[in-house]
């Protein structure tokens, strides 16, 4: 057990230095050229072929943190069909989870201030996302009228309910806004549970480390076996689903 102990203090020594000099130099390099990439893309071509910009972004620095990730459960994925997909938060690294591996086309809900992100924002903007303003409930709303336009012939939409990522990667209590979503478009709840990224780049932290990642895609949650009145046995039964993949 020391072995094994003084072991990973040396690798964790060893790689400081990279993910200072080394990775996060080329992160913010290879952000702004997907970013510019994307761009370019969607105004010429559209959206659809542009998003895969995202999904090689993802997985480019997924490689080179580098992470190993482990998919689950993509079967339950029905092609050509929508859905409100909810995940758990945990770390930055989810985007790159999620992005690079789900493998279906979506469209973020996202807070506003990462509008102001240099690429990632801009990109994301043209890109058809939603960058939502929490402390303005009216903006709030109109925004998330924006999202469900957008969700037809297979686009889904992904919302993160806790609002925030979770320190401890327990799940923290949801937020109605996905659930009300889902009964305003009869479209089934797709849970989704990530699993490891809080060790890679925890919350609040720039103590980034290589690791092992899971996604666990869940069967979806029929939204026709509830009432809208029953929207909080909704949010239970779907983070019961979700914390079953985190124990």
């Amino acid at each position: 057990m020391e072995k094994k102990k003084i072991t990973e203090n040396l690798l964790y020594i060893l790689y400081q230095p990279y993910k200072w000099f080394v990775f996060l130099p080329f992160l913010i390099v290879n952000t702004l050229f997907f970013s510019s990439a994307a761009v370019l893309t969607a105004s010429i071509i559209g959206q659809k072929p542009a998003s895969l910009f995202g999904t090689a972004w993802s997985r480019v620095n997924a490689f080179f943190t580098p992470i190993f990730v482990k998919i689950s459960g993509k079967e339950n994925i029905q092609k050509n069909t929508s859905y409100i997909i909810v995940c758990n938060h945990q770390s930055y690294y989810d985007i790159f989870l999620i992005y690079g591996w789900l493998g279906i086309d979506f469209k973020w809900v996202m807070k506003k201030e990462l509008r102001k992100m240099p690429g990632i924002g801009i990109s994301c903007a043209k890109l058809g996302h939603i960058f939502i303003d929490r402390s303005n409930t009216q903006a709030a709303i109109e925004s998330m009228n924006a999202v469900k336009q957008k969700l037809v012939n297979g686009t889904s939409v992904v919302i993160f309910p806790e609002g925030t990522r979770s320190e401890t990667g327990n799940l923290g209590p949801f937020k109605k806004g996905a659930f009300k979503m889902a009964f305003d478009t009869g479209l089934s709840v797709l849970p989704i549970t990530l699993i490891g990224t809080k060790d890679v780049f925890p919350s609040k932290s720039v103590n980034l480390l290589p690791g092992k990642v899971r996604m666990v895609i869940h069967k979806p949650v029929d939204i026709n076996n509830y009432k809208e009145e029953e929207i909080d046995t909704l949010m239970t039964d779907v983070g019961t689903v979700i914390s079953s993949a985190l124990v």
